[in-house]
């Protein structure tokens, strides 16, 4: 098992100050900033009243269907990490860190550029939530690429069901979005090149680290990145290979994350339902919506503030007719303002016990009268779930673990580790 996989005292987190309150204020005053803005736009451009017509005429019931299906997308963003980490019988990550996980990514992915400052926050969470740095990474990017499929197979899907509707009526424009899609593409292959191909990953690292050495960059950057490379890719490659594994557990992560972007996709749908426009098409709605976010997560700036609103009243704004820029503004309420705002104080949330998923899903299913699974098959079925860096540990963990199973060692060298002759004899062949 890995490192995090004992049972030792979960780390706290520190909710009274430093950085996450920091983040927080900037947060705020960016979202004002935002917010004022808009309203500003609104009062230069004489839309005020028109605006307070279209808000006027809001149905409720079709508003609250929206709020719902933003909240379903951050239900399963959350379900999604909880099967991550239920492979690993013995996590200490527990339903409250997850979702301080999930608010971390939100929070601090909608305030930076290209949400850059997502996944730092998150592997950060993840450690602070008992996990090491190689194995929050790997959880982390894991997830990163499961989302990133979702992304590019939606993205996919819904370009060869709209493309010449949409390329009828935008004509090249459309093209940014065909651009966008085959960025996240390449991202999408770069990951897939350091989960699977993590040797030629690394020796490429080493010539772009060495190159920058020569250049002239510091002796202590260049040692801590030749650390962090050796050590972190192949930590995040046998993580990957690990989830992979557990087809049915991937399958279904994927499956959750498709369900978790079409809910997202549908905010603009029911909104246009709540301003009355009743003879939309929902596909190509689904489609628009698709090409706003290509577009959006493309622009430099905290929350793809730009692109979103070109984005919007590019392909979505005809669907809301008078209503667009009221539509506007409450589609982005929903996505942005309000998801950022309500993730701040569910940064700091931690569980308050060390037991896993994995233990509490098998309690649970005994009660329903159902055989768990036991978490010894499934560790005896991945023994590549070992994470370490240090091979000195790694070896004497190794020994240590498997003492009981083997009793033939009949040789210990003089730091304490148990070997076999048959062991000695196999190091010693080329």
């Amino acid at each position: 098992m890995t490192e995090s996989s004992q049972h030792t005292p979960k780390p706290q987190v520190d909710v009274s100050g430093g950085d996450d309150n920091k983040s927080a204020r900037r947060g705020a005053i960016f979202i004002g900033i935002v917010l004022v803005g808009y309203i500003v736009y609104l009062v230069v451009t004489g839309q005020m009243g028109q605006f307070w017509a279209a808000m006027a005429s809001v149905q409720a019931p079709w508003l609250a269907a929206a709020c719902f299906c933003m909240f379903l997308y951050l239900f399963f963003g959350i379900v999604a990490y909880a099967i991550a980490v239920w492979l690993d019988p013995n996590s200490p990550v527990g339903i409250r860190d997850l979702i301080s996980v999930e608010a971390s990514g939100i929070f601090f992915g909608n305030l930076t550029p290209m949400m850059m400052g997502s996944t730092p926050a998150q592997i950060y969470r993840l450690t602070k939530a008992g996990q090491n740095v190689g194995e929050a990474g790997a959880t982390q990017f894991t997830r990163f690429i499961v989302y990133q499929f979702g992304l590019v197979a939606w993205g996919a899907i819904l370009l060869l069901a709209r493309m010449p509707f949409f390329a009828e009526r935008y004509g090249d424009m459309t093209l940014l979005c065909v651009f966008s899609f085959g960025g996240h593409c390449c991202i999408l292959l770069g990951i897939f090149a350091v989960a699977l191909m993590p040797k030629t990953v690394t020796r490429v690292a080493h010539c772009i680290i060495n190159w920058l050495e020569r250049m002239g960059v510091s002796a202590t950057k260049i040692e801590g990145w030749r650390t962090f490379v050796d050590g972190e890719i192949y930590s995040f490659s046998e993580k990957f290979k690990l989830s992979a594994g557990h087809f049915s557990s991937m399958l279904l992560t994927v499956v959750i994350t498709m369900l978790q972007l079409a809910f997202f996709y549908l905010v603009p749908y029911f909104l246009m339902l709540a301003f009355g426009q009743y003879d939309v098409d929902f596909f190509s709605v689904m489609a628009a919506s698709a090409f706003v976010q290509l577009l959006s997560s493309a622009v430099p700036l905290p929350g793809g503030t730009g692109g979103a609103e070109g984005g919007f009243a590019l392909f979505l704004g005809h669907f809301f007719g008078t209503a667009a820029t009221a539509g506007y503004l409450l589609w982005r309420l929903i996505t942005f303002i309000a998801p950022t705002i309500l993730a701040a104080p569910l940064l700091g949330l931690k569980s308050a016990h060390n037991e896993s998923i994995h233990a509490r899903w098998d309690r649970m299913m005994c009660k329903l009268g159902r055989t768990p699974q036991k978490p010894s098959a499934s560790v005896k079925a991945h023994p590549t779930s070992q994470v370490t860096v240090d091979p000195n540990q790694h070896a004497q963990k190794t020994a240590v673990a498997s003492k009981p199973a083997r009793k033939t060692y009949v040789r210990q060298t003089g730091d304490g580790i148990r070997v076999s002759p048959a062991a000695l004899n196999k190091k010693k062949r080329p």
